[in-house]
C-alpha cells in the first residue's frame, strides 16, 4: 500500500510539475506580450528624445551661424561706410601733398611747412589705422589691376614695363582698391631713329 501511495504521490508531483512547466510558458508569453507595448513605448520615447536633441543641436548651430553672419555683415557695412568717407578725403590728401611740395621751395615758409607736414602725417596715420594703404609703386612692375598708366617714357635706368614715377598715389582700403595709382611707365631704352 505504501508502494501504491508512494507511486500515486510521485505521479501527482510529476503532473503538478508538468502543469507548472506548462503554466510558466503561458505566463511568460503573457508577461512578454504585456512588456512589448511598454518596450515599444520606451523605444518610441527614446527615438523622439533623440530627434528632439538633433533638432536642438541644429537650432543651436543655425543660431551660431546667424550670429557670425550678422557680425560679418555688420563689419562689411562699417567698412563700406568708412570707404565712402575715405574716398572723399583722398583729394584732400592730394592737395596737402601738392601744398607741401610747393612750400618746400620757399625757405621763408619753413615753420608753416613743418606744421602742415605734422598734420599730413597725423591724417595718414589715422587713415592707416582704418585700413587705408597708400600705393606708390615707383620701380615696381606695371600691374593694370593696381596702376593706371598716364604716359610711357623711354628710360635707360628703369626696365621696360616698370614704373618710372608715380604721378598720383593710389589707395587700397582693407585689401580693396579704391583708387589706382597714376604712373609713368618705362618703354625701355630710347630707340635710335634711322
Amino acid at each position: 500500500m505504501k508502494d501504491k501511495e508512494t507511486k500515486e504521490t510521485e505521479e501527482f508531483e510529476e503532473t503538478s510539475a508538468a502543469a507548472e512547466v506548462e503554466v510558466e510558458p503561458e505566463a511568460a508569453a503573457e508577461e512578454a506580450s504585456a512588456a512589448e507595448p511598454e518596450l515599444s513605448e520606451l523605444e518610441k520615447a527614446q527615438a523622439e528624445a533623440a530627434e528632439m536633441k538633433a533638432r536642438y543641436l541644429r537650432s543651436v548651430a543655425d543660431l551660431e551661424n546667424y550670429r557670425k553672419r550678422m557680425g560679418r555683415e555688420k563689419q562689411d557695412i562699417i567698412r563700406s561706410a568708412a570707404a565712402g568717407v575715405i574716398e572723399e578725403l583722398l583729394p584732400v590728401l592730394d592737395t596737402m601733398k601738392l601744398g607741401l611740395q610747393a612750400a618746400e621751395n620757399h625757405p621763408e615758409a619753413k615753420d608753416v611747412t613743418i606744421g602742415f607736414k605734422m598734420v599730413d602725417d597725423q591724417l595718414k596715420k589715422t587713415l592707416a589705422e582704418q585700413g587705408l594703404e597708400e600705393l606708390i609703386p615707383d620701380g615696381e612692375r606695371f600691374d593694370p589691376n593696381l596702376h593706371e598708366c598716364v604716359a610711357h617714357q623711354p628710360s635707360d635706368e628703369v626696365e621696360e614695363d616698370h614704373v618710372i614715377e608715380t604721378a598720383r598715389a593710389g589707395y587700397r582700403l582693407n585689401d580693396r582698391l579704391i583708387r589706382a595709382a597714376n604712373v609713368i611707365v618705362s618703354s625701355g631704352p630710347a630707340k635710335e631713329e634711322s
